[in-house]
């Protein structure tokens, strides 16, 4: 068992964890038996119950078993924004035993389509503005039910904040065969059988990727998702008197377990965006008396640069971090000059369903992934041998524990690559290249995976170009990462034309792209060549245009100055 880090623990916080034996749906269930008149949901001023959002989640989980047939282990599609409704949908099925498929709301319908054959699901619950990406699949059969969210709904209270259009848009009705509006979902005052459920029940199937192909689900029990939830507020303790301030999207399992299911399971209240907005976020917090922020670096960043962000009070705030990619000294510096808190930063994957590494609150270390956090044995290995590592050694970064998730959705021998065993202990292989300190601090170096970190969101280069290859005018296409002041990484595609192929520009291009994929896949800088470097078998060289990318990226600089 790797204890290295024990001498730097963070002080009154127990090194073991004893989960609850509640399942997601209980947590909400005590939550709402204790504090039924509390507002669980703050969705820009108008307040959800506990009793409220508990009532609801019942009468949309008997809509799911009685009218679209949902019953244990069942995959549903949850396609929203931030809203109360996903918070909604999210324990409606839970409620049911059946496994939440977590969308981005980002994702077009061919992405959407892989998800939906590739799981099984027949449901999908969406926000309305995503319906026509879901009707195709609706009319193909592909999916048979949907219920459909205007987030205008929850909107009970006047506001003077700025709301996003997808909040003030009315609510539209609904014709599409399959489809029902949430709202008479709802009315409709359906009852589901009792709920029973274990922590070994199937619950959360997020999607990643991995060094190839089209995204993989993620299938992790109740056991996993309990042990990150209940860590969260373990680790930063909060009670239930904290207010978390919910702006990462809900899909992602940073923002689903810090921001949701934490919160619930501590009766806490959450403060519900459904778009950042830098001066919202602000106003929020004086109003609310956030006590919790967790974010990515580029909200940090953005939340930073307004000139007008010093006038707002922000002193409620307790505990302020994040993740995605690591927070630069100078803003860090900045954000605890206006808060007086040191960001925490963290890390954690689609796999392990949020943080497997944390800074202890009262020692962090700058541009640090943390300490391993309860109850997981992480270590550094040789990746070509599995040999295990000293401290400042660079390896790949192996974790072991609770929330480690149960393998790939359908893809054993993928399952298998990433997993080996050893003092009795199952290892996930993250991928990652890096390294601890003599105090047991692990610092990230690099990712033996091929992957794009642009502003927190994980671009895969080769589902990409699987995308790509449709392009008529397209003869082959490579993804490689390009460095971006605002988003740390950002999506370039070097291109090889077919003969006479018509269009090809770089606005073609993207215009080509943003009509299949999600915005932030999108390649932000095209570049086109007479040919891409190949081994003697004919495979791209990938390393070897990314390797050239860096370099010219790191002349910019001197060249400037001459």
């Amino acid at each position: 068992m790797f204890d290295r880090h024990f001498g730097v623990w963070p002080k009154g916080v127990p090194q073991h964890l004893t989960l609850p034996e509640t399942s997601l749906y209980e947590n909400l269930e005590v939550s709402a038996r204790r504090f039924p008149d509390k507002p669980a949901i703050l969705y820009y001023g108008s307040a959800l119950t506990y009793a409220a959002l508990k009532a609801e989640v019942d009468r949309l989980a008997g809509w799911l078993e009685q009218r679209c047939g949902v019953k244990r282990t069942d995959r549903v599609l949850l396609y929203m924004q931030n809203s109360p409704q996903f918070v909604i949908a999210f324990y409606a099925i839970q409620r049911l035993t059946a496994v939440v498929v977590p969308v981005n709301p980002m994702s077009r319908v061919e992405e959407l389509r892989h998800i939906a054959t590739d799981t099984g699901a027949t449901t999908v619950l969406c926000g309305q503005e995503l319906l026509g990406f879901a009707q195709p699949l609706l009319q193909a059969g592909v999916l048979q039910h949907a219920v459909v969210a205007a987030y205008r709904d929850h909107i009970t209270a006047p506001t003077d904040l700025a709301l996003p259009d997808v909040v003030t848009a009315p609510r539209a009705a609904v014709t599409v065969p399959g489809a029902t509006g949430w709202a008479d979902a709802i009315t409709a005052g359906l009852t589901a059988e009792p709920h029973h459920a274990t922590l070994d029940d199937w619950c959360v199937l997020p999607y990643s990727s991995g060094t190839t192909g089209a995204p993989k689900g993620c299938l992790h029990n109740i056991r996993g998702v309990m042990a990150t939830a209940y860590g969260s507020i373990a680790w930063n303790p909060a009670s239930a008197e904290s207010v978390q301030l919910a702006t990462l999207p809900l899909f992602h399992v940073t923002g689903m377990q810090n921001s949701m299911n934490g919160p619930i399971l501590n009766g806490s209240t959450l403060v519900m965006m459904t778009r950042w907005d830098r001066k919202v976020a602000a106003e929020l917090i004086r109003r609310h008396r956030v006590t919790h922020w967790r974010n990515i670096t580029t909200m940090a960043i953005d939340f930073l640069s307004d000139p007008e962000v010093a006038s707002f009070d922000l002193s409620s705030l307790l505990g302020i971090g994040g993740g995605g990619a690591a927070m630069p000294g100078a803003v860090a510096a900045k954000l605890k000059e206006l808060t007086g808190l040191d960001y925490i930063e963290g890390y954690g994957l689609s796999e392990t369903i949020a943080g497997t590494h944390i800074n202890p609150v009262d020692r962090p270390k700058p541009q640090c992934l943390g300490i391993p956090v309860f109850d997981i044995d992480s270590r550094i290995v040789n990746p070509d041998t599995l040999e295990e590592l000293g401290p400042n050694e660079t390896g790949e970064i192996v974790t072991a524990g609770p929330q480690v998730f149960l393998g790939y959705w359908n893809r054993p021998e993928e399952t298998a690559q990433v997993f080996f065993e050893r003092d009795g202990q199952r290892f996930f292989r993250t991928g990652d290249l890096g390294y601890y300190d003599e105090e047991g601090y692990f610092f990230i170096v690099d990712r033996l995976k091929r992957m794009i970190n642009a502003s927190g969101y994980k671009v895969w280069p080769t589902e990409i170009e699987g995308m790509m290859y449709a392009h008529p005018g397209i003869r082959e296409v490579c993804i490689i990462a390009t460095p971006d002041a605002h988003r740390g990484e950002t999506v370039k595609a070097v291109i090889v034309p077919k003969p006479g192929a018509a269009d090809m520009t770089p606005e073609a291009i993207q215009a080509w792209c943003r009509e299949r994929m999600a915005a932030y896949k999108v390649p932000r800088i095209v570049e086109f060549a007479d040919a891409l470097p190949k081994s003697a078998t004919g495979k791209v060289l990938w390393r070897v245009l990314q390797e050239q990318e860096k370099a010219a990226a790191a002349a910019k600089p001197a060249d400037a100055a001459d």
